[in-house]
């Protein structure tokens, strides 16, 4: 089964052609790379997913449905989880409350169930869990917004460079995480700048490069 089909997709921001001709097909279960230098596209890929922006052409198929059809704010709820590269956490709020975001606007079943799974899958979160997003460390705030794309993404994660601006110590840690997540099963995309660190988990490699996929 393919969880996310991406065909002859078309991405511009302004009048500036960022991606051109996209395809990709992400089977349930796998774990795909996104492999690309910054401004290759990765973001943009994963923003259009998300519906952040509007292709000029192309289709997004979801769990064998039209993505594209979908207004973006629904797309969470059909169990797309999304860890943007900047964190884009929100300051006011504690960790936990950050990762509950997608619970409030949602109503994601079963909640407190998947907060006690994401809490054994990282215990480090959970120490600081009522410490606010302030507070914390680079590497600390890329985990609650790794944290909270799982919460949501019961289908699909998309990880948009997930080591990038940590200390090595944390990119493992994520790594290890990603790992324990593919043991479970669990759809995966991510992007990183190169695979040093993940190859060994990737069932699928999409190398990018000026917006066009160049290898798979």
């Amino acid at each position: 089964m393919v969880m996310l089909k991406v065909t002859g997709l078309d991405v511009n921001i302004g009048a500036t052609p960022i991606l051109r001709g996209i395809d990709m097909e992400i089977p349930s279960g796998s774990m795909c790379g996104l492999i690309g230098r910054n401004g290759a596209g990765k973001t943009t890929l994963m923003r259009a997913i998300m519906g952040a922006l509007k292709p000029e052409q192309g289709n997004i198929q979801f769990d064998n449905s039209e993505l594209t059809a979908t207004q973006p704010h629904h797309r969470a709820h059909l169990g797309i989880g999304f860890m943007p590269e900047d964190r884009r956490l929100v300051p006011d709020l504690t960790s936990e409350e950050n990762i509950m975001l997608p619970v409030w606007a949602t109503k994601i079943e079963g909640a407190e169930q998947r907060l006690e799974w994401i809490y054994d899958l990282m215990p480090e979160v959970k120490e600081f869990r009522d410490r606010g997003a302030t507070h914390l460390s680079g590497g600390q705030q890329k985990f609650v917004a790794f944290a909270r794309a799982i919460m949501c993404g019961t289908k699909l994660l998309l990880l948009d460079e997930p080591s990038e601006g940590i200390a090595p110590v944390f990119a493992q840690r994520m790594v290890e995480i990603m790992a324990d997540l593919k043991k479970q099963g669990e759809s995966v995309l991510v992007a990183e700048s190169n695979d040093t660190h993940i190859s060994p988990l990737l069932d699928h490699t999409f190398v990018i490069e000026r917006g066009s996929i160049v290898s798979t």
